[in-house]
This record gives structure tokens, sequence and C-alpha cells, in this order.
């Protein structure tokens, strides 16, 4: 897979029926292994390995309602009474992440309502901090390690 941006992760991989699956820890379950899926594991290994985030309030995959249709969230960080932090949305490293990402994530969060929204290509990752009260986005320097965001 390619080189990312991410700290060196040691995946276990498996090869079955001619498809490489990377195991996700956190689904308990071998996935495809695909350009994205190789972000997602890294940028979660990352969450937990150098900003402290609890393996266990983080979750893959989390399927919400937006407008009366059913979307998935690549990833949802809670805090410790399960109340949404943050949703990352993750694209493969050859994906440029425009507005339309952007526009993505957005949507995703009127359902959640989160204060953080992360997008990641596993080589740029961007955080923006939501304020309700003003109603502005505003973009962060790095990603918040748990303990600044709870």
């Amino acid at each position: 897979m390619q080189l990312l941006n991410l700290p060196p992760y040691n995946a276990r991989l498996a090869e079955k029926s001619g498809k490489t699956y990377i195991y996700d820890p956190l689904r308990r379950k071998e996935v495809v292994l695909t350009p994205e899926e190789w972000v997602r594991q890294r940028f979660v290994n990352f969450l937990i390995t150098a900003r402290s985030y609890p393996p266990e309030r983080i979750a893959n995959e989390v399927c919400i309602n937006v407008n009366s249709t059913s979307k998935r969230c690549d990833t949802v960080v809670y805090d410790d009474y399960l109340k949404p932090l943050a949703i990352i949305e993750y694209k493969a490293p050859g994906i440029m992440i425009t507005g339309e990402v952007f526009d993505q994530i957005a949507r995703y969060n009127s359902a959640l309502k989160v204060p953080y929204l992360i997008v990641s290509n596993g080589l740029r990752h961007y955080c923006c901090n939501m304020d309700y009260r003003t109603m502005k986005c505003g973009f962060m320097e790095e990603i918040p390690a748990y303990p600044d965001i709870k």
C-alpha cells in the first residue's frame, strides 16, 4: 500500500480468495483492504497511539439517518457518556480533499452535531472545530489529543 503521512502501523493482513484483508480491531473482524481502508486503519492507530484516543470510544462504519436517508460515517469518536465528539471521513490517498468532501461530512454532522470534524486522505489531515453559538467553523493546526476534546 501507499506510504502515508501517518506513523508506522503493524497491520494484520491476510490473503483470501485472491483478495487482501486487514484486521480492524474496532470492528473485530477482517475487512477488504482498499486504499480508503488503509487510511482508516492507519489514522485510527494514530489517534490511539499518538493522540490518546481510547479505542473503546471509537467506532467505524456508524449508521446514521440524514434527511430520512441511511448514511454511514467512516468513524465516530465518543465522549465518556457516549455522546458523539467527532466525525472522521476518509478518502483514498489519490483523492483530493475538496469542498465536496467537507460538504459530505457537514451533511453527516447535521444528524450528530459534533464539535469536531476531521477529514484525511492519509497524506493531508484537516480538523475543524464547530462553534454552534456563532455558527462558525475554524480549522485547527493539528488533530487534537483526546483529553483536549472531551
